[in-house]
């Protein structure tokens, strides 16, 4: 086998170069670019096979999604009702409590009068209370009918767990409604 030499000297250094060594180069570079031309094949194979396609579904005849409305359902492993009417809620447990009301008046609350403990600008709407986490929905139905109240506020921790405060806007508002004793429906969320 003929094997062309050639000889570079830069400087001080001097480089032999064969035929077959380029040769040797070359298949390599053909192998790795080969390689990855095949793995790239392979990865669109596995994010076709994996990835959902989009589909269109044949729909029985007479098949309404209201038919799913309070339907049964497994989400998560715990079995769920699927409500798209929010008018109809579940009480998931009544309490009952002192019912109080406050305003945003400086006697009344801490040094951010109209913000609440969950950081949330004070509304119509708002009640406090230490017993139930923030976001909580409840109801006073004695009191209020089906008027939902959100838990976005705390109260003094001397005022205890089983007393809850309802913000109102005006002073003589809240005074006016005095303490009463009622039940709170904690409502599902």
């Amino acid at each position: 086998m003929l094997q062309l030499k050639i000889t570079l000297k830069i400087g001080v250094f001097k480089f032999m170069i064969t035929i077959k060594a380029i040769k040797n180069q070359i298949i390599k570079g053909i192998l790795t670019a080969s390689c990855i031309v095949l793995g790239f094949a392979v990865g669109i194979i596995i994010f076709a096979l994996v990835v959902p396609a989009e589909t269109n579904a044949d729909l029985p005849t007479g098949f309404s999604i209201f038919n799913l409305v309070n339907k049964p359902k497994l989400n998560n492993g715990h079995l769920t009702i699927c409500k798209l009417d929010r008018s109809d809620y579940e009480v998931v447990k009544k309490v009952k409590m002192v019912i109080t009301a406050y305003s945003s008046t400086p006697d009344q609350t801490d040094d951010s009068p109209f913000i609440t403990a969950s950081n949330k600008q004070v509304v119509d709407g708002i009640i406090a209370n230490n017993l139930l986490p923030f976001g909580t929905k409840v109801r006073i139905p004695e009191l209020y009918g089906d008027k939902i109240f959100v838990v976005e506020d705390r109260m003094n921790k001397r005022k205890g767990n089983y007393h809850a405060d309802i913000w109102m806007e005006e002073y003589q508002d809240a005074k006016n409604f005095g303490a009463k004793i009622s039940y709170i429906e904690v409502i599902e969320s």
